[in-house]
């Protein structure tokens, strides 16, 4: 039997990258999941290679009713989520700060940041209101604890989402709803151009795997094995923590 056997989960973002691992991991464990992605071909790719636990759902983030939308589906074919993994992101590409225009500021804070307000309001009474608690996991990263200059914007937005997720994690305490932040440092997924703000050449990934200690950017695998013990009762007094999946890199 697996970790999370009977639990329901939604993942945002997850019709690539981290957010995919994430989901093939958690179907693995026993898990229904559904697949919340902007990109709808993405999202039913993964769904239909991971099986009949698996619903791909085409969901903006950063609007509350599409938000909203894709939860009432998950009830009506799952139920209502035992976890909630909010992995939707995007970034500015690295470059100075006053650079970054204002729509591209807008979008990243939407996507980054509102999305959770969002995602709070349709599932938190949910939860509430069968009375088990459960699990919401942000996706933040070691850009909100140990900044690099040209990311100044998209550094904010992360460090919104790892304090958020104390803050959530405090209130909703009481309702046996825990509340982490997973942190990665970079990955080789589709934003590693723009993280990077060079050209994604060997020699400019091997600058930039130099400051991580243990060698190599962090990978789908890597998030999914944090994924999957924080969402498992093993887990059941963990909350509000900053977890940190980045090969060292915040020491």
């Amino acid at each position: 039997m697996g970790q999370l056997q009977g639990k329901v989960a939604i993942i945002t973002g997850a019709g690539s990258g981290f957010g995919e691992g994430m989901a093939e991991a958690y179907i693995r464990e026993g898990a229904k999941v559904i697949i919340a992605d902007l990109n709808a071909a993405a999202g039913e790719r993964v769904a239909n290679g991971l099986g009949a636990n698996a619903k791909a759902v085409a969901t903006d983030v950063a609007s509350m009713e599409s938000v909203a939308a894709m939860l009432k589906i998950c009830i009506d074919s799952f139920g209502v989520p035992d976890i909630v993994i909010n992995n939707a992101g995007t970034t500015h590409k690295n470059q100075p700060m006053l650079q970054v225009d204002e729509k591209t500021f807008d979008r990243m804070f939407a996507v980054n940041v509102k999305s959770i307000y969002y995602m709070a309001h349709a599932v938190i009474p949910a939860m509430r209101e069968r009375g088990k608690g459960g699990v919401i996991l942000n996706v933040g990263s070691t850009a909100g604890i140990r900044p690099r200059p040209g990311l100044s914007w998209y550094n904010g937005s992360k460090g919104a989402v790892n304090l958020l997720s104390k803050s959530m994690a405090v209130e909703l305490a009481p309702d046996r709803i825990r509340v982490n932040a997973l942190c990665p440092v970079m990955g080789a997924t589709g934003l590693l151009a723009d993280f990077m703000g060079v050209p994604d050449t060997p020699e400019n990934r091997a600058k930039f795997v130099s400051t991580i200690p243990l060698g190599r950017f962090c990978e789908p695998r890597d998030m999914a094995a944090a994924a999957v013990f924080l969402g498992t009762d093993a887990a059941e007094f963990l909350t509000g923590i900053e977890f940190p999946v980045d090969g060292g890199r915040t020491i």
